[in-house]
């Protein structure tokens, strides 16, 4: 398979009860490469393509999830990037073989299911200096196999509105949000009307939310690789071994 940008992740294990569940709800199994059954949550005022409680709740998951579908149930430690002249997949992933044999495991308090503007997530609970450091590492130290960004995508992350911080990280990171505007989470939902959050907040709370580990431990990187189709593959796991 060819794959046209690569990206570090963390990629909760897939033997999870937790990371089954979200990765259904998202839709795209990204260790598999194939698509996964939404969990059936009808009772709860959502639905899934087709079904007659559509009409009246007006929301189904599949909607709910569409935008990040295809980059797989993760939080992005470093972020999708084309290929440098000059490097190849081979290299890369001895770069990240490298990279996580001088890497701690992190151990985080747990995740909750968090709002991030207008869309959910969950996000770490307590001290995350050892989780911001891995992915600092992450985005320097890989750095030399990110092609520069066009002038074209340039201007498109700013026409978003960005700070001098993270205009300055555009400039020599090729992404706004690393380093100190970094923040780790797992996307779980595209931007959804405002009037909707309580609902779908509500649904993933009473049926994600108790599945979710406290402690939660990173034991690996996960390197994957964007398809011609636009979704992301998980090539391989390197653990953190220092």
């Amino acid at each position: 398979m060819t794959f046209t940008r690569y990206a570090v992740y963390y990629a909760p294990p897939a033997e999870a009860d937790w990371s089954r569940w979200a990765t259904g709800w998202l839709g795209w199994d990204m260790e598999r490469g194939c698509t996964a059954p939404h969990p059936d949550v009808a009772d709860l005022g959502l639905a899934e393509p087709g079904a007659a409680e559509l009409g009246a709740a007006g929301l189904n998951v599949a909607e709910i999830t569409a935008t990040p579908r295809k980059y797989g149930l993760h939080a992005t430690l470093k972020p999708p990037m084309r290929l440098a002249a000059g490097t190849d997949e081979g290299q890369l992933r001895a770069a990240c073989t490298a990279l996580a044999a001088t890497q701690p495991p992190v151990a985080l308090a747990g995740l909750e299911i968090a709002r991030l503007g207008r869309f959910l997530a969950l996000c770490p609970i307590g001290e995350v200096s050892a989780l911001n450091r891995l992915a600092a590492a992450c985005v320097t130290e890989l750095d030399a196999f990110r092609a520069r960004p066009s002038e074209a995508e340039l201007d498109r992350r700013r026409a978003a509105g960005l700070s001098p911080q993270q205009d300055e990280n555009l400039t020599r990171w090729g992404y706004p949000y690393v380093l100190d505007q970094f923040r780790f989470h797992i996307t779980l939902t595209g931007k959804l009307p405002k009037a909707q959050l309580p609902r779908v907040e509500a649904c993933l709370a009473a049926r994600l939310a108790p599945k979710l580990p406290r402690p939660l431990i990173l034991t690996d990187l996960a390197l994957v690789g964007e398809a011609e189709d636009g979704r992301f593959h998980l090539l391989h796991r390197y653990a953190l071994s220092a």
